[in-house]
């Protein structure tokens, strides 16, 4: 019998779990249509949301990854498909909600692990907590076989710090004791795959790699492999940063990753940035 995952908005991370399940159907939704185009030159069999009927490629998964972003109000997708959702969860072998360890808020470079009550500084964070407590209730009232990864920063192809460290836009932040989580996508991939093959609904897991650490010696790193000078060091009151960029910075925290390798046995190709860094090099030639 054929595997069918659907994708709620079939992106970055999604495209990379994809290739690692060969034969199976891959259906994913799209806001754009040249994003549909797309996709199913690359084989997905792609849906415009809002717009097209999903309730039928709902019915069809046996597994369904969510990535789609929440708003104010939670995630949009379950509060459209919420019935469609809790009729199939007999179905469904496995539900994958991508979420953000923004939601354990800031903690002063201290460490989070999954059992961290959720405080979240940021609106992004706090979206995020509102839309893991609307799934965590509809899977407690249907059966949903739902999965909740809690993602850190996502690097990978195409997603990486030399493009602007090559054309000098590159600036090493400096804040006192600022740390970020980070994961290369195909770690992701490699535990949603995992998840998939050992389902534990209910769980929850951090997704991020073995080295959390200052943003200015990431960028510090890829001019090494560069080997051009390092980006200037600006202070973070002196950075003049938009408000977005700003907010990234309101929340210091190192996140624990024990769980992933425990309960799904997986080892990180890439563990720290250093290593990811280095293949991305390589990969681009």
């Amino acid at each position: 019998m054929t595997q069918t995952l659907l994708c709620i908005g079939h992106g970055y991370t999604a495209d990379a779990l994809a290739r690692r399940l060969p034969g199976w159907r891959i259906l994913g939704t799209t806001r754009r249509a040249e994003k549909a185009t797309r996709l199913r030159r690359a084989g997905r069999e792609a849906l415009l949301w809002p717009g097209d009927d999903i309730g039928p490629a709902i019915r069809a998964a046996s597994h369904i990854l969510i990535s789609a972003a929440p708003d104010g109000k939670g995630d949009p997708f379950l509060a459209e498909f919420a019935d469609d959702l809790a009729s199939s969860a007999r179905r469904l072998a496995w539900l994958g909600y991508l979420s953000t360890t923004g939601v354990y808020g800031d903690h002063q470079g201290g460490w989070v692990d999954e059992t961290t009550p959720l405080t979240p500084t940021t609106e992004r964070g706090r979206q995020r907590v509102l839309a893991e407590t609307q799934w965590q209730a509809l899977a407690a009232g249907s059966g949903l076989p739902l999965h909740i990864f809690r993602l850190a920063g996502i690097y990978g192809p195409g997603r990486g710090p030399f493009e602007k460290v090559r054309n000098g836009t590159a600036r090493r932040i400096i804040r006192e004791n600022q740390y970020f989580s980070r994961i290369h996508v195909e770690d992701i991939a490699a535990v949603l795959a995992a998840s998939i093959g050992h389902p534990s609904p209910g769980a929850v897991y951090n997704v991020a790699d073995d080295d959390p650490s200052p943003p200015e010696d990431v960028l510090a790193e890829a001019a090494r492999l560069l080997g051009l000078p390092l980006p200037p060091e600006v202070p973070f009151e002196d950075a003049g940063m938009t408000p977005l960029a700003r907010s990234f910075y309101a929340e210091s925290k190192r996140v624990r990753n024990d769980r992933i390798k425990r309960d799904l046995g997986v080892e990180l190709a890439y563990p720290d940035y250093r290593t990811g860094l280095a293949a991305l090099l390589r990969e681009a030639g």
